[in-house]
């Protein structure tokens, strides 16, 4: 195929036509850069399949080799942009009340890291050594040991969460291959509100890869809040850890004040139905609530981002769904309001291949502008079309799940 063909083609048949050449890092270029690497790419030849490994070595069926090797650079060029942030010859000046010197390099321009510096890595996620991986926990245990720093009022831990951020690009990377879409849509300075489809029926694996998408795709790291229902926040533990990493309450007045100091919010206004669908119903987009995340975006003059994924309703597909269980449930939780329990009959996540596109955003009204009920169902339902549109054109473009 001629470089004139490649140019007069999309951006999206560009990057069919890198998965089925097994391009490495297709899903980081621009349309220029696709052009260019699929211009002088030449079909590999019969040799030996190369020995790449991930996920400790482990064969997992579906995964091939070519995706480890461009899991590997990925995270590879993912780890020498975030150390861009961080000046690795200039250590911080700080020092515990008991004498313990931080001995974590500095941020970029400042004299301090980002435990110790200005309270900017409660939204931006700059890794503290300037990297990510089991190399940089060291000296992350010890001030996790040490308690040498603060967390934020809403519980985030960036320690914690940046050692979850290192765990989970291991599913991000090797085992769902996240390819990530209109990741300029994110805004990098103030608050907005991310509002995605919602699956899984076992796991909030959408919550968490829509928080890596924005970590690892963006130009600048920033945290995503996720918001979640009671059941995250009554476990025993669990609750615990998901506050830990960033995530949320889902209550009106966390949301707002996260908003008012500028940080992005992750929202699922599909709620349990959303995510008990059963696997006949999947990525067909049921509708998100009240609205009331239109309402906080308008108050707070924050945009919304809608966002489609997809992978999240088939990791487990749910073969039914049982209103006995949910039952059950409401017995041991009371506060909870899930009316069905999907059942799914794989334990393990099946390797999906994930796509997240990241969709225009819907800019707010003029200052002072309140949305009444039936505003906010309006503003909901068209942020709901533009999900579901967007899901059907990811379904037709897709070749496999796999």
């Amino acid at each position: 195929m001629t470089r004139d063909q490649l140019a007069s083609m999309t951006k999206r048949q560009l990057l069919g036509i890198a998965r089925d050449r097994n391009l490495r890092g297709r899903s980081t270029m621009s349309k220029a850069d696709l052009v260019d690497a699929l211009s002088d790419h030449k079909e590999p030849a019969d040799t030996e399949t190369p020995d790449v490994h991930g996920l400790g070595g482990i064969t997992i069926p579906g995964i091939a080799p070519e995706d480890r090797a461009e899991a590997r650079a990925r995270r590879d060029a993912l780890n020498e942009r975030l150390s861009e942030f961080v000046d690795l010859d200039t250590h911080c000046d700080w020092q515990s009340a008991e004498g313990h010197p931080c001995g974590l390099p500095v941020l970029t321009n400042s004299h301090r890291c980002g435990l110790h510096g200005d309270g900017s890595i409660a939204d931006r996620a700059i890794p503290l050594t300037g990297k990510l991986g089991f190399s940089a926990w060291p000296p992350l245990w010890r001030h996790l040991s040490l308690a040498t720093y603060d967390i934020d009022a809403f519980g985030l831990d960036p320690v914690v969460a940046e050692m979850a951020w290192h765990l989970l690009n291991m599913l991000y990377y090797d085992y769902f291959r996240v390819e990530v879409e209109g990741i300029e849509n994110v805004p990098m300075d103030g608050g907005a509100v991310l509002v995605a489809n919602h699956g899984g029926a076992a796991l909030p694996y959408d919550g968490a890869m829509l928080s890596l998408a924005v970590l690892n795709e963006a130009a600048v790291p920033r945290r995503v809040r996720v918001i979640g229902t009671e059941i995250f926040n009554m476990l025993p533990g669990v609750s615990h850890l998901y506050r830990k990493v960033g995530a949320a309450y889902a209550t009106r007045d966390d949301a707002r004040e996260l908003l008012r100091r500028g940080h992005i919010l992750g929202v699922f206004p599909e709620g349990e139905r959303g995510f008990m669908k059963p696997v006949w119903e999947a990525y067909r987009v049921g509708r998100l609530g009240r609205g009331g995340f239109a309402e906080l975006a308008e108050e707070a003059s924050a945009p919304i981002v809608p966002v489609a994924i997809i992978g999240s309703e088939e990791v487990h597909p749910a073969v039914m769904v049982s209103k006995r269980l949910a039952k059950l449930v409401r017995l041991f939780f009371p506060e909870q309001r899930v009316e069905e329990i999907a059942i799914a009959l794989n334990p393990v996540p099946l390797p999906i291949r994930w796509h997240i596109r990241f969709l225009p955003p819907v800019m707010p009204s003029k200052p002072d502008h309140h949305l009444d009920s039936l505003d906010q169902l309006e503003r909901a339902e068209d942020v709901r079309r533009t999900i579901q549109s967007a899901l059907d054109d990811i379904l037709s473009r897709r070749r496999t799940a796999f």
